[in-house]
C-alpha cells in the first residue's frame, strides 16, 4: 500500500510540473527576442551574485560524494569554481547575443494554387532534460530554453541535487524579476 501512495505521489508531482512547464511555454513562445536576451542577462548575473551560495550547496554536493565514495572523475564533473561559474555567467551571454531562431523562415515557395507556403522555427513547447552530476547542465539547458522559447523540466542527478536547487532558484528569480515564468 506504502508503495502505492509514493507512485501517486510521484505522479502527481510528475503531472503539477508538467502542467506549470505547458502554461510557462505559451508565455515563452510569445516572447521577443528583448525579453528572452533580457531574461537571459538577469540570468548571469543573478549566478554571478550569487556565486558565493552556489558554491556552497556544490562542496555540500562534493562532500556528500566523497563520504559515498564517489569516483573522482565524477567528482570532477560535479564540482563548480569560481572559473566555472564564469563560464557559465560568459556563456549565457553569448547565448544572448545569439540571433533570435523563433520565427526564421527557412524556406517557402509559391504553390500553384496561389498559397504561400513557408517553413519556419517555432518553439517545440516543453522540453525535458535528464542528466547527470553536471550541474553546469542545469544553466546551460535552461539558458537554451529560453532563447529557443521553449519551457525545459529539468531533471539532475542526485549527486547534484544541493547544487542544482540553489542554482534553479537562482534562476527562476532571476525570470520572475523579467516577467518570465
Amino acid at each position: 500500500m506504502t508503495a502505492q501512495l509514493d507512485s501517486d505521489s510521484v505522479t502527481a508531482q510528475i503531472a503539477a510540473v508538467t502542467k506549470a512547464a505547458r502554461a510557462a511555454q505559451k508565455s515563452l513562445a510569445s516572447a521577443s527576442r528583448t525579453e528572452k536576451d533580457a531574461a537571459l542577462a538577469a540570468m548571469a548575473e543573478a549566478i554571478d551574485a550569487n556565486r558565493a551560495a552556489i558554491l556552497e550547496a556544490n562542496a555540500t554536493d562534493l562532500q556528500r560524494g566523497r563520504e559515498q565514495h564517489t569516483a573522482e572523475a565524477m567528482l570532477d564533473r560535479l564540482q563548480l569554481t569560481d572559473e566555472r561559474i564564469d563560464g557559465l555567467v560568459s556563456a549565457l551571454g553569448d547565448l544572448a547575443a545569439l540571433p533570435d531562431p523563433i520565427g526564421n523562415v527557412l524556406r517557402g515557395n509559391n504553390l500553384p494554387n496561389g498559397i504561400r507556403m513557408q517553413q519556419v522555427r517555432v518553439p517545440l513547447g516543453v522540453v525535458g532534460a535528464i542528466y547527470e552530476a553536471r550541474p553546469n547542465v542545469t544553466v546551460d539547458i535552461a539558458g537554451i530554453g529560453i532563447k529557443s522559447g521553449n519551457a525545459v523540466i529539468l531533471r539532475g542527478g542526485s549527486a547534484a541535487e544541493t547544487t542544482n536547487g540553489v542554482t534553479i532558484s537562482v534562476l527562476r528569480q532571476a525570470l520572475e524579476s523579467r516577467g518570465l515564468p
